[in-house]
């Protein structure tokens, strides 16, 4: 099951579960009152047939003196449990019955024990209603969901081959006329959509985190050869010493690309890009029109101008998550943004 279906099945499963606990809850208050009730009446009789019989297995006998402030034939529970009855032979007297509180309370707890057992059966029954219930309402989300990504996966396949005879006659091209500016940015425009198709895929299946050292100045400086080409404009520099990192290449290569592409296309013109190092944190900051919402930029589908689908960042913090590398991104309009990357778990020690 995918995350999105896993929140959509939470979110479905709990109100429903919580609201009928809540239900079930006050059902059984309701009926925890009645059933002390009934035992108060229970005990109240059991007293009174003992003032009768003098058979008092369980209580407690005492004789106070009678008043008019006494009220017998009662229930009384300050300091104790116990009732008052009158004393045929002895009008100036009242029987006092008592029940020890721990009796009392040893009665109480059966009936909760009762009552909690019950509780569990039930919400046992409830937690499996509540289950089918999401499920099916989950099943037209998850059908409408797998025609979706079936859809993107045929327009992926489908981009395979015009991609591919592109690549093949630029090559052609290029033996026929040799290389020049405009077929090497053809070039970068088809490795862009390329790029696009790559983020797509992991959108679509995951991501592959087969692990391998290599050079991340290297890295980046081939990356920036690349965007050189697309944002002629923007100064890119590297102010670190090379150090070496153990993760996923092609996964890390695609956090890079998708930082680099922001950076290149949201910028101002004549814009600067610096990539350097702080202790095990790499930092890409550069001279653009910053982003509104910072806390919002990972969200899936979620951006700020026209251009672009607004999977790429939250592709990004996906890729982040699965290589245990940490993301945080400070900026503010027209004065930049700055996207920190914590590889204190990839570098290679």
């Amino acid at each position: 099951m995918k995350k999105h279906e896993r929140e959509s099945l939470l979110k479905n499963f709990f109100p429903f579960f919580v609201l009928l606990e809540i239900l079930i809850a006050i059902i059984f208050l309701q009926q925890f009152n009645s059933e002390k009730r009934t035992l108060d009446e229970k005990l109240l009789t059991q007293m009174k047939l003992c003032s009768y019989t003098m058979k008092c297995d369980g209580f407690d006998l005492d004789f106070v003196p009678s008043s008019k402030k006494i009220e017998t034939n009662t229930l009384y529970k300050e300091h104790g449990i116990y009732s008052y009855f009158s004393v045929p032979t002895a009008d100036d007297f009242l029987m006092k019955v008592i029940l020890p509180s721990k009796s009392y309370e040893e009665k109480i707890y059966l009936v909760k024990r009762s009552l909690i057992m019950d509780m569990l059966i039930f919400s046992i029954f409830i937690i499996v209603i509540a289950l089918l219930f999401s499920f099916y309402a989950l099943k037209p989300l998850r059908k409408a969901l797998n025609l979706n990504e079936e859809f993107v996966k045929d327009i992926l396949h489908d981009f395979n081959t015009p991609i591919s005879s592109m690549i093949i006659n630029f090559k052609l091209l290029k033996k026929e006329i040799g290389g020049n500016k405009k077929i090497s940015r053809l070039e970068n425009n088809v490795e862009t959509i390329l790029t696009l198709q790559k983020n797509l895929q992991t959108f679509l299946k995951g991501i592959d985190t087969q692990k391998e050292r290599f050079d991340l100045v290297d890295l980046l400086q081939k990356r920036i050869l690349y965007f050189n080409e697309l944002y002629p404009d923007i100064v890119y520099t590297i102010e670190m010493e090379n150090v070496s990192l153990h993760t996923s290449k092609d996964a890390f290569t695609r956090i890079i690309d998708n930082i680099l592409s922001n950076a290149g296309k949201y910028n101002v013109a004549n814009g600067t890009v610096c990539i350097f190092l702080e202790e095990e944190r790499l930092v890409i900051e550069d001279s653009g029109i910053g982003i509104k919402y910072p806390s919002k930029i990972f969200q899936r589908f979620y951006k700020e101008q026209d251009r672009g689908i607004g999977i790429g960042m939250h592709i990004v913090k996906k890729l982040c998550d699965e290589l245990s590398i940490g993301i945080k991104i400070e900026s503010k309009e027209r004065k930049g943004t700055k996207v920190i990357l914590d590889l204190s778990e990839v570098i290679d020690k």
